[in-house]
């Protein structure tokens, strides 16, 4: 199929009802998409929760597995499928196009295979949560490295590119999701916002989580979900209220008072068919509190694998190769003749083990594929090179300053590898939804404060973890994943708040050839850089 993309600035309401097409695929296949960049930047785009076994060449994080698409470029991507089910997306994976670029992608069961392990619904809904500035995303973006502060937060959230009518911009725009009584419908929730970590719900509804990030998962009925950006979750609404309105709304969680958040709420309406009396005003949510931790990270933990006969859990117990990472916001030295606004007239950044990831002039896959020496370095530190009280209030000034650099990690084929996810207060603290191309992974643990190898370990899920692509690092806490490298290439992981990510708060991994797999030779239309 062929699928043009263009960059749209969000710069008021009418122009808010840009949403990219749907891709439908079943279990297993293999489809090609062609990228016309019909835009004025540069484009990329990455298949979030598809494996590409084999065939990074498609991934599509600029300068890690392809250079960007120039403007009226274009990129056949060979999109591969394997064991993933549920919903998926995909996004521009350059500076902050994604605000605009982004669609969902439904994977539905094999052609005569088992079908859905959980009812199937009356009707399947997308529902896309999103950001929404009043100037372009790439002037926001850019003011921010010029000024090396913080970038200016989103004016309104939004749902399938609508804020809702509680703004009267956009009220006349609402989504409306048509119901009958007593049916079901299983809604494909998506956030795709740039640097948030939301709440949503139904009014009166209950949801009940069916899948997460493109696989299925013991069932879970909650009055609310929290999803971080990055993250899908597949949750079937009953409709079994008395017919009326009712909101389903979305809005911040976070946990980090220091930091500037939108504290909007967007919301759509549930709508029942038949003939009754409308009150006179949608009923609204009861949504958990902004910085209601505890509300976020109870529902985190509450997910489960599905774990049955036909869909096996397999958590590597032998671990051969395990990293510990510290997450870190940090402040680089302002340049000469030029003022700075991060804290203490510095830049802000940001890091994985104490190094500010920096992107190369040509991308890592074409290195490491054509043996191409000093694009990077293969130092990525297996353990903190600063050990510290990682979440103490008051931490001494030059722990703030980062080292920069283009490190990677290599991992021989078939490891099974255990990643501790050490966040930090260091200038200030935060939650971080990381996510790791290629693979899913299962999340064995997490907790608050400092990680204890001693004790923490014992409490371990290895039964049933939520299997996973991106993981939520809770503020001053740790989180523990585990995964086998059975996928050759070069895989890239990042914090997925968009913020974060220009600061440098990522790394790649190298995964080696084995006997059973090996990297696929690229296409012949790869873009130059």
């Amino acid at each position: 199929m062929g699928s043009t993309f263009f960059q749209r600035p969000l710069l008021g309401c009418n122009s808010l009802s840009f949403q990219g097409p749907a891709l439908h695929v079943h279990h297993g296949d293999t489809i090609y998409v062609t990228v016309h960049n019909k835009g004025r930047y540069n484009i990329t785009i990455h298949w979030h929760g598809v494996k590409l076994t084999g065939y990074p060449w498609s991934d599509g994080p600029e300068y890690i597995t392809q250079c960007p698409i120039q403007p009226g470029g274009k990129f056949k991507q060979k999109i591969i499928f394997s064991t993933e089910e549920g919903t998926l997306w995909w996004h521009a994976h350059s500076d902050w196009s994604r605000a605009t670029v982004h669609g969902p992608i439904i994977v539905y069961p094999k052609i005569n295979g088992t079908g859905y392990p959980f009812s199937k619904p009356l009707v399947e809904v997308p529902i896309i949560l999103g950001e929404w500035w009043k100037r372009d995303v790439m002037d926001v973006l850019q003011e921010a490295v010029i000024t090396g502060g913080d970038p200016a937060v989103s004016d309104a959230f939004t749902i399938n590119g609508q804020p809702g009518d509680l703004y009267p911009c956009s009220k006349s725009e609402t989504i409306k999701l048509n119901v009958h009584q007593g049916n079901s419908y299983l809604l494909r929730i998506v956030n795709a916002a740039l640097n948030t970590i939301l709440f949503f719900s139904v009014a009166k509804h209950n949801l009940t989580v069916v899948g997460i990030d493109g696989s299925y998962a013991k069932q879970l009925t909650s009055g609310y979900i929290t999803i971080a950006s990055g993250q899908t979750i597949d949750a079937v609404l009953h409709a079994n209220q008395d017919p009326n309105h009712y909101y389903m709304a979305a809005r911040a969680f976070t946990s980090s008072p220091s930091v500037a958040f939108d504290n909007t709420t967007a919301t759509a309406i549930v709508q029942y068919s038949g003939d009754y009396t409308l009150s006179s005003f949608p009923s609204l949510p009861q949504l958990p509190y902004y910085d209601d931790t505890n509300a976020a990270y109870s529902f985190l933990s509450s997910l489960r694998s599905l774990a049955d006969e036909d869909h096996p859990v397999r958590v590597p117990s032998n671990i051969t190769t395990r990293i510990v990472s510290t997450l870190s916001v940090n402040a680089l030295p302002c340049h000469r003749n030029r003022s700075c606004e991060g804290p203490n007239g510095t830049i802000l950044a940001a890091s994985m083990n104490n190094i500010t990831f920096v992107n190369p002039s040509i991308d890592i896959l074409e290195a490491y594929y054509k043996h191409i020496h000093g694009v990077y370095g293969a130092d990525f530190p297996s353990f903190p090179p600063l050990v510290f009280n990682f979440t103490a209030d008051n931490l001494p000034l030059i722990l703030e300053v980062s080292k920069t650099g283009t490190e990677v990690k290599i991992l021989p084929f078939n490891s099974a590898v255990e990643i501790i996810f050490q966040g930090t207060n260091v200038v200030a603290g935060d939650d971080h939804p990381m996510h790791l191309h290629g693979y899913s992974f299962y999340i064995v643990g997490w907790g608050y404060g400092n990680f204890d190898k001693d004790k923490d370990p014992q409490n371990y899920n290895l039964i049933d973890p939520p299997f996973r692509n991106t993981v939520t690092v809770p503020r001053n806490g740790w989180t523990t994943i585990r995964f086998e490298a059975t996928n050759p290439g070069v895989w890239f992981m990042h914090c997925h708040f968009d913020r974060h990510l220009v600061w440098g708060m990522e790394t790649v991994f190298i995964v080696q050839d084995g006997t059973e797999a090996r990297l696929s030779p690229p296409p012949p239309d790869m873009p130059p850089c």
